[in-house]
């Protein structure tokens, strides 16, 4: 018998401002707008000595702490995320959280009051 593999999900939240320098000059994107996001990160492996894939709540505050870094911010402004997209959001939280979770499988993030939404399979 195979070793059971499994994913646990954290999920956090943060509203944050860009603008998107594509398209014709009076294009929409290009205004200064903001967004409520949602990011869920997957961690996913077989369970440790302890029983757990990871700790959810050590995966929690990282998160969250990283959600932290974009709250009330302009996404612009960050490095990696000069052109924010949805798929650059993605990147960034994974950068910032593959070091302390190896076993990182996915992060989606959203915006679900105009229902769009990207994930990244790692």
């Amino acid at each position: 018998m195979t070793e059971p593999i499994f994913e646990i999900t954290k999920t956090a939240t943060f509203d944050a401002a860009h603008y998107i320098e594509q398209g014709p000059g009076d294009h929409r994107y290009r205004r200064l707008h903001g967004h409520s996001f949602s990011v869920e990160a997957s961690v996913r492996g077989p369970a440790q000595p302890a029983g757990w894939v990871a700790d959810l709540d050590e995966l929690d505050k990282a998160l969250k702490a990283v959600a932290e870094e974009l709250d009330h911010g302009l996404l612009n402004d960050r490095e990696g995320l000069e052109v924010p997209t949805l798929e650059r959001i993605c990147l960034y939280f994974a950068d910032r959280l593959r070091p302390t979770f190896p076993g990182l499988s996915r992060i989606v993030v959203s915006r679900p009051t105009i229902g769009e939404r990207c994930a990244l399979a790692l």
